[in-house]
């Protein structure tokens, strides 16, 4: 415990340092007793940053606990606002501060990708944007919406589809051709130039330009037309025909027809929930929500850390970002977003009347409609919970239950998983993987025996309910390990989905399979079949853990099939299979490489990489 001499020195210490805050733009880093990063803080004048929070001029209520919690004060000074603004979010991202605020959401959506510096470009479905040069149009929040999207795009402008592994080593056309969806550019049966045309027009179509489109395309037919050339005339009038028809059916929200961002809030005493409308072209595409958090800070403040965190990533920056409330930061984050836009100007609006207010209106009811929803999920998830208590006897409420599940075939590649729900939802930092090292041969019983007793050998966080995939036998192997490592604390029962049959007469009536909750000492199973929201949290956790489990063991499968695939191409070696391994980190994608990147990775070289494309297309 330390002396009131010591405390007293802190004090002054920390005076000292807030009296002799710089005058400068900087960032500043709060600690704990712990010397831990508790918050992270910019300011284009960090000493009048820092007193307002020491001399009681910050009028936020989370201040006072804030400050209470501060042992020590680091400063680092930059030159502009800007540099701050980017230091902020880099330190928030590696110390993740408990009081700042954090928007934790690791979903990508859908975007459309199309690389026109391709000899023959295609569309192609991707959650994550690079830096590769390539047009990127989206995001689209629901794939049912994206896959429409490229449906039309496909019968309009016949692009291929195939992957280019298959592209290179296709001999005759396949059925796109046939019905008429693809121009066969694999075999030839269109020059790149032409080709190259109509990816042109389909990129100028998806950018909104339709008017533009239809006149260059009714330009291309009455030239067609006085050539005599009438099948190439027939076949654009029918493209400028479905153009049109599919511009007909495109809900238009905005007149402006600009790319917007525009975010919606709505507040329920401490409680925000965020949603961001997606407006490409004036039709909106789609929304995205965020995590329903508690907050202690105003809006404004929620809004420029939401800002710096969300376009931080790599998503697409629209021209104009639409907010409900103005904040401080407004300029530098305008300059920061139109920098990483390559000089474009991206403006951030806050609307007062006008189109964008209703865009804003807009928002907020998606916001207030998710955050509705969340109230009766939570709900349900509190009544699935106090049910399970109730139904399967359970010690006390399961306010955090891990799931286990194992992976493997015929015992290769054996993996097992663990899923972590706290109150009735996942907590994804709460997942483990693990490897199985100790058991060879399919023995399941083994599997969960080794990971069970990996995870609870550390007794920290152990949970109110421990859920096994399985029926008696693995509940009998949980209940040995808890029993060996003397642990007497969590529920253990066994979720297993088996099929349930009925004697009629002479006949076995087979019903559909049915999940069953197998309990400790107790010989029958118990059926949730009349209680859907208990049913379901269990059959959540364990389709999670099942779902993270066939990942593992997936990723594991293709990492060892790869090392072994790479070990048949004569005259590769470790420095050279380590170098594959590390650039293309899947077999698959050393399939689609042609010789030229193949040869661009360090060690390879020419001969090499025609060696490796040869043993790869069947042609040695």
């Amino acid at each position: 415990m330390e002396t009131a001499a010591k405390v007293k020195s802190k004090n002054n210490i920390l005076e000292n340092k807030v009296k002799n805050a710089p005058g400068t733009a900087g960032v500043y880093l709060m600690r704990d007793e712990h010397n831990k990063v508790i918050y992270v803080g910019k300011s284009r004048n960090l000493r009048t940053r820092v007193h307002s929070y020491f001399r009681g001029k910050d009028s936020r209520p989370m201040i006072p606990f804030l400050v209470s919690r501060i042992h020590d004060l680091e400063f680092i000074v930059t030159k502009t606002e800007k540099e701050a603004l980017i230091l902020e979010i880099n330190l928030i991202k590696k110390y993740k501060p408990r009081y700042n605020v954090n928007f934790k959401d690791d979903k990508y959506y859908f975007s459309i990708r199309i690389d026109l510096k391709e000899k023959f470009p295609r569309f192609q479905l991707v959650r994550r944007i690079k830096k590769d040069g390539a047009k990127y149009f989206g995001p689209y929040s629901s794939s049912a919406a994206v896959k429409k999207t490229l449906h039309y795009i496909q019968k309009i402008f016949p692009l291929r589809t195939c992957k280019d592994v298959e592209f290179r080593a296709r001999t005759r056309p396949c059925m796109e051709f046939e019905i008429k969806r693809c121009l066969a550019p694999c075999c030839d049966f269109i020059g790149s130039e032409e080709y190259r045309k109509i990816a042109k027009d389909a990129v100028l179509f998806m950018e909104g330009h339709g008017k533009k489109l239809i006149a260059e395309l009714k330009s291309r037919m009455k030239t067609a037309a006085k050539e005599l050339n009438f099948e190439e005339a027939t076949e654009i009038r029918n493209r400028i025909g479905a153009i049109k028809a599919t511009l007909e059916k495109q809900r238009v929200v905005s007149m402006s027809f600009k790319d917007r961002d525009v975010f919606g809030l709505y507040r329920s005493g401490d409680r925000l929930q965020v949603c961001l409308l997606y407006i490409r072209n004036g039709s909106v595409l789609g929304t995205k929500n965020f995590p329903l958090f508690q907050i202690g800070v105003n809006p404004s403040e929620v809004i420029s850390s939401l800002l710096k965190q969300y376009y931080d990533d790599q998503v697409v920056i629209p021209r104009e970002i639409i907010i409900p409330e103005n904040i401080e930061d407004r300029k530098v984050i305008e300059e920061w977003l139109t920098e990483k836009k390559k000089g474009k100007k991206v403006s951030i609006v806050v609307p007062k009347r006008g189109e964008r207010t209703n865009l804003i209106s807009i928002a907020a009811s998606n916001a207030e409609n998710v955050f509705n929803v969340e109230k009766i999920r939570e709900a349900d998830e509190e009544k699935a919970m106090k049910i399970l208590v109730e139904r399967l006897h359970l010690k006390k409420m399961p306010h955090r239950i891990e799931c286990f599940d194992i992976s493997n075939v015929g015992g290769r590649y054996a993996v097992g998983s663990m899923a972590t729900f706290l109150e009735g939802k996942p907590e994804k930092t709460g997942y483990r993987r693990f490897k199985i090292k100790t058991v060879t041969g399919a023995d399941d019983y083994s599997m969960m025996h080794e990971v069970l007793r990996r995870r609870y050998r550390d007794t920290e966080n152990i949970p109110d309910l421990i859920v096994v995939d399985g029926g008696k036998g693995q509940l009998n192997v949980a209940l040995n390990v808890l029993q060996e490592l003397e642990i007497e604390e969590p529920d253990v029962i066994g979720l297993a989905k088996e099929s349930s049959s009925a004697h009629g007469g002479n006949n076995i009536i087979i019903n559909k399979e049915e999940d069953r909750v197998y309990l400790p000492n107790r010989k029958n199973p118990v059926y949730l079949s009349r209680y859907p929201a208990a049913l379901f949290l269990l059959q959540r956790i364990r389709d999670e853990a099942h779902r993270f489990a066939v990942s593992y063991y997936r990723r594991l499968k293709e990492k060892i099939d790869f090392r072994s695939l790479v070990d048949a191409i004569p005259g590769i070696g470790n420095y050279r299979k380590r170098a594959l391994l590390c650039h293309f980190k899947d077999v698959e994608k050393i399939r689609e490489a042609s010789e030229e990147e193949l040869g661009k990775i360090p060690g390879i070289g020419k001969e090499t990489a025609r060696r490796i494309f040869d043993h790869f297309h069947g042609e040695i």
